[in-house]
């Protein structure tokens, strides 16, 4: 076990290393944020970014690819908040479920096209584009034709973009990439999706 004095010692040089940190961080500018991965929370991680733009009196647009048939509490919750959120649910469902590509591809790129409205307007601090990761993956929305667009939004906006398998060129263009990495969950078990942890 650590002593006292050996702990406070640690904790010193922890301190002093963070606030040189914080002191070299001076820069501002809007963030590329990306939540990837096998593992759950990558949609409630980006909801959570939005709470809290919320909560500093900022506006938020959800752009849903994929889930639109999904009714969610999340985008319910959301919605309660008024004119500070835009909340579009613009997919038809799971790529499993559709099984037809030409019409996920039309619905992703119509999704693609009011995503980029966003992302050209500055009354809106944070876009998340929930589930791009996976029209980028399937090839329904082209990479190429989202970078630039990123690149020209406004300065200060931040884009938050979730979804399984990120590409490796949105990552490298990314400021912040989290990955989920999936070690349990109930559904292995036959344990279906419940109210409050999944919708």
């Amino acid at each position: 076990m650590v002593d006292q004095d050996e702990h406070k010692a640690r904790m010193q040089r922890l301190k002093a290393s963070v606030d040189r940190r914080i002191e070299a961080a001076q820069q501002e500018k809007g963030l590329v944020i990306v939540y990837t991965g096998a593992g759950k929370g990558k949609t409630t991680a980006a909801l959570g970014m939005a709470l809290r733009c919320i909560g500093h009196g900022m506006k938020v647009a959800v752009v849903q690819f994929i889930k639109g048939a999904i009714d969610t509490a999340e985008e319910r919750a959301l919605k309660s908040f008024g004119d500070r959120v835009t909340f579009l649910r613009m997919g038809e469902g799971y790529t499993w479920e559709t099984q037809n590509r030409e019409r996920d591809t039309q619905f992703a790129r119509r999704a693609w096209e009011k995503a980029g409205e966003f992302l050209c307007d500055p009354s809106y601090p944070m876009v998340i584009l929930d589930e791009f990761n996976i029209a980028l993956q399937h090839g329904y929305v082209d990479v190429a034709d989202v970078l630039p667009v990123l690149r020209a939004r406004p300065p200060m906006q931040h884009v938050v973009i979730t979804g399984r398998a990120a590409s490796d060129v949105l990552i490298a263009e990314a400021d912040l990439v989290t990955e989920m990495k999936q070690v349990k969950h109930p559904f292995r078990k036959g344990i279906k999706a419940q109210a409050g942890v999944e919708f």
